[in-house]
């Protein structure tokens, strides 16, 4: 039953989302809005719903076994352990933020969510698996301190939803409540790139704990988005994991066991910082990004379209689904994000994603319908369109050539 409602929050997203959009053509501030940058957005977010479906279960249960074998309490259901729950969730997210920024291994899962240039709802989307699971070791801390773990889920669950009302540029100051609440204000500093910006307004819900600790700062001149040495890449897979080579590179570059720990657990600011233009220009695309035409965005609106309802579909039916089905979507929905973001950055090789994928889709319909021939007749198919380099520039030219 949660997974269904779990479904529901996925519509509800968009509808926000395109609220927010409507609201920034009307007041003419549509500039917030960039589209290969919120496409980047969305398809890290999906990853990260999907993935949670495998993972959210056995986070719940290590919620009760802590708390039932280790609790250091057993703190009772009463309104007041209710609001000491909320402080203490927005306490640990605190540390949980701020270590996250000021330690290298898990600064390197966190980037992702600060790598966009933009500052809108599709922002708060960029969360990845990894960082939902070191995420979630720290909230093991709640129920070790004795809270209930049904509490913690459901304060969880809130504690989440109000994040993601603060990516926006839309809303600024609130008054009287900025000096309580993380407001939109206050967290698209943290999001800044500029110089008295940085490793400022960890909080998540409320902004006493940035004052109590020192890491307060008031907007004051325009927020620049984004990091200090700009992503330059959309690409699926290099978003996820480009800091951790930066990691493995300078580890490789110093000797001893110890010099590396200090690399793996030291603060971001000592790694080299001509390590990732280094790697830049090894792996990303010498051209540069292009300008998408409508024909190009139309089919990649269409996968995104197709994903999306494809991970509703297999949230709200993720109980009464067979692992084969399971597999079968999240097979199919990874390599579409990872198409997306070839796609973006006009990647030859999405010609041979396009063969996988449909691969897998007949794969799948052979296995449901005991059909094994249908997939040998497949695969002698598209192992000839492999071979065929006129069929192949003839889907690049469509894909690529502008409108």
């Amino acid at each position: 039953m949660e997974y269904k409602y779990a479904a529901f929050a996925i519509p509800a997203f968009f509808l926000f989302l395109g609220l927010e959009y409507l609201i920034a053509i009307k007041t003419k501030r549509a500039s917030i809005f960039k589209y290969e940058s919120s496409v980047a957005n969305l398809t890290i977010g999906i990853a990260e719903r999907l993935l949670n479906l495998f993972i959210s279960v056995s986070f719940y249960e290590l919620f009760f076994k802590i708390y039932q074998e280790y609790a250091l309490l057993h703190i009772p259901n009463h309104w007041l352990v209710w609001v000491l729950l909320l402080l203490s969730t927005d306490l640990v997210w605190y540390w949980y933020h701020r270590l996250g920024h000021e330690v290298n291994i898990l600064w390197a899962a966190h980037i992702v969510h600060h790598q966009s240039e933009e500052f809108n709802y599709t922002v708060s989307a960029r969360i990845t698996t990894i960082q939902a699971l070191i995420r979630n070791v720290f909230w093991c801390l709640l129920p070790f301190v004795g809270f209930h773990p049904a509490m913690v889920m459901t304060t969880l669950i809130l504690h989440g939803a109000y994040s993601f009302f603060t990516h926006t540029q839309l809303i600024k100051n609130l008054g009287v409540m900025e000096y309580v609440l993380v407001t939109p204000s206050i967290h698209g500093v943290h999001h800044a790139s500029n110089e008295k910006y940085l490793n400022k307004n960890y909080g998540d819900l409320f902004v006493f704990w940035d004052k109590l600790f020192g890491t307060f700062a008031k907007e004051e001149e325009q927020p620049v988005y984004g990091l200090t040495h700009q992503l330059k890449s959309y690409s699926f897979m290099w978003q996820h994991f480009h800091y951790y080579m930066e990691l493995a590179v300078a580890c490789r570059r110093v000797n001893g066991l110890r010099n590396k720990l200090k690399i793996i657990f030291g603060n971001p600011e000592i790694l080299d910082q001509n390590i990732r233009p280094e790697l830049e220009n090894k792996f990303l695309p010498a051209n540069g990004l292009l300008k998408s035409g409508y024909r190009f965005k139309s089919y990649l609106n269409i996968q995104l379209v197709t994903v999306v309802s494809l991970l509703f579909l297999t949230t709200y039916f993720f109980e009464n689904i067979t692992i084969i089905d399971k597999l079968f979507a999240a097979s199919l929905i990874l390599i579409t994000l990872i198409n997306c973001g070839a796609l973006l950055e006009q990647r030859r090789w999405i010609y041979y994603l396009e063969i996988i994928r449909l691969l897998i889709v007949i794969g799948y319909i052979s296995i449901v319908f005991d059909t094994f021939i249908v997939l040998i007749i497949s695969a002698l198919i598209f192992g000839f369109l492999v071979l065929t380099e006129p069929v192949q520039q003839w889907f690049l030219k469509t894909m690529y050539d502008s409108d």
